[in-house]
């Protein structure tokens, strides 16, 4: 009986230890599991819980040596600092209203370890102070949100995206997109666009605008699409059948108020008050506006003449060229025989010859013989490649999709 009750007894104890042991392995890989899942907390590249961050913006005349000193670093620190920083950027190049942190110890010496100067919305500059000064540079990762946006316009593409809550940048993107295939000064009350876009984020606050992706413009009721597509490592637009929306030529020279005077047999010269063929077409800007060239081409005149003033005309090809009049200056470092771009400034606006304002004289030619501006129609250039095609077909009805999604509310 003794010896049942020895073997009862020792059965127990032994299950009681082994409970025991079970509980001390798992309350040990709780333990475990919970320091695992401590997630240390990182800004500008740095493990910052143990510091104490302040933070602030550069104030006007603000400098360096003036910062550094409120935060108890000396001189000869502050010195080797703007030394060793040198090769990477000028601490008398940081500008008011800049963000910059100082990070110290979070005890009662506040030893500052780091400042860090943010050079732009994404970059920044740090400045290690610890042990010997090191300085190196970082960038904050960009976060791409996608948005949508559509809208009617009443008065002016611009006025439609702020009255939309959209980004007025917008205006000036879609301008650039389309601006082989609509002219956007010439929009018309009832016209609609839908535009999928990026914008982009770092920490949550917005700053700026990413890609747009794809957009329908409907102008006059037709539908001009978008669609951006990368091909051999290339990304540009595209419309539905897969031309680009690139062209030999853009739709206009300069960023204009209106047209104040179209291409004309017979138009009563402002000036001479004698009617007289008009063989252009006039925009009017402000003067200093810049002038861009509307293809690549070669610079084949300068010239300033009584009536036209200063004047650039530009040959493109065997076939067209173009002239632009009453400029108020060229651009630096035009001259006859000078190579230029689609879209590089060759000259500004401005009020020289026979003007009764500032304004662009804007002038086409086909085989020597002027044409009306207004109704060149511009060869685009290379389409999506034959073998790209069944993925761009594949996008492109996809974009379509969302776009057709997209709702808004005539204002």
């Amino acid at each position: 009986m003794r010896k049942r009750i020895l073997e009862i007894a020792t059965l127990t104890i032994t299950g009681l230890v082994l409970i025991l042991i079970i509980e001390l392995f798992v309350k040990d890989n709780n333990a475990k599991l919970e320091l695992s899942e401590v997630v240390p907390t990182i800004e500008y590249g740095i493990v910052v819980d143990s510091l104490v961050i302040y933070r602030d913006r550069i104030k006007r005349n603000e400098f360096l040596a003036e910062i550094l000193l409120r935060y108890n670093v000396d001189y000869a620190t502050i010195d080797l600092a703007a030394k060793r920083a040198k090769p990477i950027f000028d601490v008398r190049r940081i500008r008011t209203g800049h963000k910059y942190s100082v990070l110290c110890t979070n005890d009662s010496l506040k030893k500052t370890q780091y400042f860090v100067y943010e050079n732009s919305s994404t970059s920044y500059i740090v400045f290690d102070l610890k042990d010997s000064v090191h300085i190196h540079t970082g960038n904050k990762e960009i976060e791409i949100r996608m948005n949508e946006i559509g809208g009617e316009i009443n008065s002016s593409l611009w006025n439609s995206i702020i009255d939309n809550e959209g980004d007025p940048n917008l205006a000036n993107e879609l301008s650039e997109i389309f601006a082989w295939t609509i002219d956007f000064f010439g929009i018309r009350k009832g016209d609609n666009y839908k535009v999928i876009y990026e914008e982009l984020y770092v920490e949550d606050e917005k700053i700026g605008l990413g890609k747009i992706q794809t957009a329908v413009f409907n102008h006059i009721n037709k539908n001009h699409y978008a669609f951006y597509f990368i091909q051999d490592s290339i990304g540009d637009y595209f419309d539905e059948k897969g031309g680009s929306l690139r062209r030999a030529f853009l739709k206009a020279p300069l960023r204009f108020k209106r047209i104040s005077s179209r291409y004309s047999n017979s138009r009563l010269h402002p000036v001479l008050k004698i009617r007289r063929p008009h063989r252009g077409v006039d925009y009017a800007a402000a003067a200093g506006t810049p002038v861009h060239s509307v293809g690549d081409g070669v610079v084949s005149e300068i010239k300033r003449t009584r009536q036209g003033g200063n004047q650039i005309k530009i040959k493109h090809n065997g076939t067209y060229t173009t002239a632009y009049l009453h400029l108020s200056k060229y651009a630096s470092g035009m001259k006859a025989g000078k190579k230029v771009k689609q879209g590089e400034t060759i000259a500004y606006v401005g009020a020289t010859g026979l003007a009764t304002g500032p304004h662009l004289d804007f002038r086409f030619y086909r085989n020597g013989k002027a044409i009306d501006p207004l109704k060149v129609e511009s060869p685009p250039v290379k389409p999506v490649d034959p073998s790209c095609r069944t993925t761009f077909d594949s996008v492109a009805n996809q974009y379509k999709g969302l776009l057709d999604s997209i709702c808004y509310s005539e204002i």
